[in-house]
């Protein structure tokens, strides 16, 4: 296997690529995502194994050299693609002073996929995307045929909103739209989980609207913002990925007929795969106690099935540095990080 970085001609059509690997290709593959992680201190990394395309990320870590995230990836179907390119990608990695590898191949989640990787001495790690466990919906069949196939609590939702006069809007990503989607992200999320600086958000936004890739929403209820989500296309697949309503429930259904719109716009996009991204696992999708448990009862009103994926697996490339950094240095790194910043090193 001949393992090389990207020539400029195929950095330019670098899309292109991710999405002729046999996944077909993945949002957190693509060349957006992988600049977008600058702002967070990654270096992207654009490698060639025969004609599979990988991006990685790189940092440098103090003394130990660098660490490789291939976020989503490498996009491969199943485990024996794994075994045979990790030997080659070790040996490269290597040669580019890399102590250790993190792979989060979007493989569902099966006893036998997961002994095959525990085969290959790979260990599993944090997940560190929000979709290791989420729900999908197929987008092939006619619109009139999905919305049958949403369960009754979702077919309510949607008409309920639509009764009482929420509305829709495909909205630009101007600087004033990404301030107020931001402002109600942040209350959404204040206590709940953590997000990112608005900097980076608006920047993530406005660089996949000018990509052709994403859209915003806002649903209005008397002319007043209730609800915004955040969506891209990425070859055949789409994600839902930001979505926030503001604590005060006005108009009940308002999230769904949201995420309605979302889908309908996917689908003219081509996605023939939307991706809900993220949920509780599916052992605890039930599970009232779980702190996503909100979540998960929204998305599972599309679809009531969960797809559980692998997760993350680390490869240690320089055994002893990989000991020194899983011991104590990502701990510190992290704990470090996170004072300074408020917010996710990875």
């Amino acid at each position: 296997m001949n393992i090389r970085f990207a020539s400029d001609e195929e950095r330019n059509q670098w899309n292109t690529y991710v999405l002729s690997n046999p996944d077909k290709g993945n949002l957190f593959q693509g060349y957006e995502f992988a600049e977008q992680k600058r702002l967070g201190g990654w270096t992207p990394r654009l490698i060639m194994a025969d004609s599979l395309a990988i991006t990685v990320l790189e940092k440098s870590i103090f003394g130990l050299g660098c660490l490789w995230y291939i976020s989503k990836g490498p996009g491969v179907v199943n485990a024996d693609d794994i075994s045979t390119l990790l030997p080659e990608l070790r040996k490269f990695a290597s040669q580019c002073s890399v102590f250790a590898i993190k792979i989060e191949p979007e493989f569902v989640k099966t006893n036998e996929t997961l002994a095959a990787l525990r085969n290959m001495h790979l260990l599993p790690a944090t997940p560190i995307q929000p979709n290791v466990s989420t729900v999908t919906l197929d987008l092939s069949p006619p619109l009139e045929t999905i919305l049958s196939s949403l369960n009754q609590k979702g077919r309510h939702a949607l008409r309920r909103a639509e009764r009482d006069g929420v509305t829709i809007q495909r909205v630009e990503t101007s600087d004033e739209n990404c301030e107020q989607f931001y402002q109600l992200l942040s209350e959404t999320a204040a206590g709940s989980f953590r997000i990112r600086s608005k900097q980076y958000y608006r920047t993530y936004w406005q660089r996949y609207s000018a990509a052709s890739q994403g859209q915003l929403f806002f649903a209005y209820v008397d002319n007043k913002i209730v609800a915004g989500a955040y969506a891209i296309t990425f070859g055949t697949k789409s994600t839902y990925k930001d979505g926030a309503s503001i604590r005060e429930r006005v108009v009940y259904g308002a999230s769904h007929l949201l995420q309605w719109e979302v889908i309908q716009w996917a689908k003219e996009k081509g996605s023939l795969i939307h991706d809900l991204c993220g949920t509780p696992p599916s052992d605890q999708i039930k599970n009232e106690q779980h702190p996503y448990y909100g979540i998960g009862r929204f998305k599972t009103s599309f679809n009531k099935e969960v797809t559980d994926y692998v997760g993350v697996f680390d490869v240690p490339v320089r055994p002893l540095q990989y000991r020194i950094w899983s011991a104590v240095g990502e701990k510190i790194t992290l704990r470090i990080h996170s004072h300074l910043h408020h917010e996710n090193w990875y």
